[in-house]
């Protein structure tokens, strides 16, 4: 009896080491951390500079109804948008991903099914069909990718960097959280209150009845433009980024 229970113990030892040292790994493994891939160039947050400029960016689309709403309201105040667009919805309809194109909005890659749950080769294969979707209506290959629910590992990372793409999330206090139909009012304190020069904002154009983005953002744009505010694309925001780096390095030569 006494050996049976040793060796109980002696197994349930090994598996606590097992699982500690497999929790290490995983971690480890998991994310590198903000500033190492910030520093490294791989993922945008959001940026620095003292221009007053920031990024619409929506998730989940194109819809028919939604997006084309979404669209008429950047128009209206002379706005650009980066649309992280969902393959399946692209070929539901490309007339839509046809509109974006052709009035300057920027097309982003945010996978072909949108799955909460995938290896890191099933989701590049995702990005590729996407990205095949939106060139066979527009020509354009898109180079910007942000994963479903920002959720990534260093693995997905580093493949879709040597894929040549771009990752990008969002400033995290500007989760407006639409997809949860939290009011209308809501979602506009969200951007309201924590719009700071260089941010990135989260929307959502599909997945869902987005009445109320549509409904906050016809009220987010007028207030935003008269505070001075200039609304542009994530490849405009990575531009202005870049020049402000060269700037900085030139400055430390002189």
């Amino acid at each position: 009896m006494k050996r049976k229970v040793t060796k109980i113990v002696i197994v349930l030892a090994i598996l606590v080491v097992l699982v500690s040292i497999f929790y290490v790994v995983v971690t480890m493994a998991a994310d590198r951390g903000r500033p190492y891939y910030e520093n490294a160039g791989k993922i945008v947050w959001d940026i620095k500079t003292e221009e007053k400029i920031i990024a619409l960016t929506f998730d989940d689309g194109p819809h028919k109804k939604y997006t084309n709403e979404v669209l008429d309201l950047l128009n209206k105040y002379d706005a650009k948008g980066t649309f992280f667009v969902v393959g399946e919805q692209v070929e539901k309809n490309p007339e839509v991903i046809l509109r974006m194109y052709e009035e300057g909005h920027e097309l982003a890659n945010h996978t072909y099914s949108h799955p909460f749950k995938s290896t890191v080769p099933q989701l590049m294969e995702e990005i590729e069909q996407t990205n095949d979707a939106i060139f066979s209506i527009t020509g354009y290959a898109p180079k910007l990718f942000r994963p479903v629910e920002g959720l990534y590992t260093d693995a997905l990372i580093e493949e879709v960097v040597k894929d040549g793409y771009k990752v990008v999330m969002w400033s995290w206090h500007l989760d407006t959280e639409d997809w949860k139909d939290p009011g209308v009012k809501r979602i506009v304190d969200i951007v309201l209150k924590g719009s700071r020069k260089g941010n990135v904002v989260l929307f959502h154009d599909g997945g869902g009845n987005r009445k109320q983005t549509v409904e906050a953002l016809a009220q987010i744009l007028p207030v935003l433009q008269k505070e001075g505010y200039k609304f542009v694309t994530i490849s405009d925001l990575l531009q202005v980024q870049q020049k402000s780096k060269v700037q900085q390095e030139n400055a430390g030569k002189s």
